[in-house]
């Protein structure tokens, strides 16, 4: 049996997950853009239904399926969304270009450009109203350089919409993050 073609940059493969309402979408009706059918994975990708959500949440590791959990126990967290897309490509390719680093490409040097993705795309309620925070997942030991400049381009990504919380957890500094999670200071 073949492998299915995974390859998610085409413009062709971007509309039509557009179309399907992929990336969009609130609660129970959002529709990740990468689900784990979508992406090779070197680790362990999980399918887990949400209490908060009511909806099957998509996990490219064990990282992120934890950290879930972790949302799932805050009583200040309304939405999670995750594999959240960083639309439109033009976008991201505007902060490659202006920080001077390589946007992502499928297949390496040689594909197209990639819509790239945050881990968690999540809403909570404080005192002055609901906010967003943005987290992105990543074991410590996998934090190179490379990673890293695509963070940079992920976290003013968000800085251009006016959010600003934006965090990288990674699996030394989880359980302060989820203390912080859970207690959130409003």
């Amino acid at each position: 049996m073949s492998k299915r073609q995974r390859n998610n940059s085409t413009e062709e493969k971007v509309k039509k997950w557009i179309k399907e309402g992929r990336g969009q979408g609130e609660g129970k009706d959002y529709k990740p853009w990468l689900t784990i059918q979508d992406v090779a994975s070197k680790g362990h990708s999980t399918r887990e239904k949400g209490w908060k959500t009511g909806r099957r949440h998509h996990f490219l590791s064990d990282l992120e399926l934890f950290y879930l959990y972790t949302l799932e126990w805050s009583p200040y967290v309304v939405d999670i969304r995750e594999q959240y897309p960083l639309l439109p490509l033009e976008k991201t390719l505007a902060i490659a270009e202006e920080i001077g680093v390589e946007h992502p490409r499928e297949n390496g040097a040689s594909g197209p450009f990639k819509v790239m993705t945050t881990d968690f795309f999540i809403v909570i309620n404080t005192k002055d109203g609901l906010k967003t925070r943005i987290r992105t997942i990543k074991p410590e030991n996998k934090l190179d350089n490379r990673k890293l400049e695509k963070f940079e381009i992920e976290k003013r990504y968000f800085q251009d919409l006016g959010i600003e919380d934006w965090k990288i957890v990674t699996d030394k500094r989880y359980t302060n993050e989820f203390y912080q999670e859970f207690r959130l200071v409003l």
